[in-house]
């Protein structure tokens, strides 16, 4: 199909491939996989959206490509070499994934979710309420929800399959799995990374509490950082204006989605074992609007000046 596209005032035109060309090599929470050719990959990011461990029925408009503008966004800022190869207008991505997929090289992906800290909240609040520590690490007595801590701190996870959780681990469990140079790297790639980030954020007037990173081997044996990054999905943005150390602080995620339907009007229990329901269409916006509000405040760009079509 020989078609005219626009983005950010360029125009170009292109002889794209369909999908179906690629072969498709997996699926996950919310993107899906198929190879070019032996060296490269498109990663297309759907509009699936996932709580407590169950992809729900509802999806949500534009949030694929959402996550790919911010994503991008970011491995253009970051310093660090990343799995992108090619721009995202680029001739091999079909035009019906244009703004939500990406081409990239393939890589062994590390096997843990390198987590890097700034914030106590969420499972690091739970398991420093039960020891003190998080993933090994001691941390200071009395700190609450929301508390900043004294320095970003690395927490790793082992990568679960889904419909199961990540489990939280120490860094002698990732040194044991990895070795000590390979460990160091993804350590400490990790937290300068978180920092650059959250300076980045600061400027949008948001805080970055935590992050998670995936990292990658090359056929060189060079470390990359890969799949999504710093997106609302992998991260958990707070508005600064009106942070209080001590309270759960508002959230530019899926946070929202996930109050509904562990609240009253859903009927829905995490116990239950059952598919959660359908998201009404209230919820359905308003999470639409906290992922384009936290690209935009992040990033200083449009996401109506996006690439592709919308939802």
């Amino acid at each position: 199909m020989n078609r005219v596209f626009g983005f950010r005032g360029v125009t170009y035109r292109a002889m794209r491939p369909e999908l179906s060309s690629y072969e498709h090599l997996s699926a996950g929470k919310v993107r899906e996989n198929y190879e070019i050719d032996d060296d490269t990959l498109l990663m297309v990011a759907s509009d699936r959206v996932s709580a407590f461990d169950y992809i729900l029925d509802t999806q949500i408009p534009d949030k694929g490509r959402i996550l790919t503008a911010m994503s991008t966004f970011f491995f253009e800022q970051l310093d660090m070499p990343n799995h992108l190869v090619g721009p995202v207008d680029d001739e091999r991505i079909p035009e019906e994934t244009l703004g939500r997929a990406l081409v990239c090289e393939k890589l062994k992906m590390i096997p843990f979710e390198c987590v890097a800290r700034g914030y106590l909240t969420g499972s690091g609040l739970k398991e420093y309420n039960e020891t003190g520590r998080v993933c090994g690490i001691e941390l200071p007595e009395g700190l609450v929800e929301g508390s900043k801590l004294p320095e970003p701190i690395f927490t790793p996870a082992t990568k679960a399959e889904f419909g199961s959780h990540d489990e939280n681990v120490d860094y002698d469990y990732v040194l044991e799995h990895l070795g000590e140079r390979r460990s160091e790297t993804i350590r400490d790639a990790a937290l300068s990374l978180y920092s650059q980030a959250a300076a980045i954020a600061e400027e949008g007037g948001l805080i970055l509490a935590d992050t998670k990173f995936e990292f990658g081997v090359d056929a060189d044996g060079n470390v990359k950082l890969a799949d999504e990054v710093l997106t609302p999905d992998s991260s958990r943005y707070w508005p600064k204006e009106g942070y209080r150390e001590g309270h759960r602080q508002p959230s530019f995620d899926k946070q929202y989605l996930r109050n509904w339907l562990i609240g009253p009007k859903s009927g829905w229990s995490r116990e239950s074992g059952v598919q959660p329901p359908a998201l009404p269409g209230s919820i359905v916006e308003a999470t639409r609007d906290k992922y384009v509000e936290a690209y935009e405040r992040v990033s200083g760009l449009k996401f109506a000046d996006w690439i592709g079509p919308s939802a």
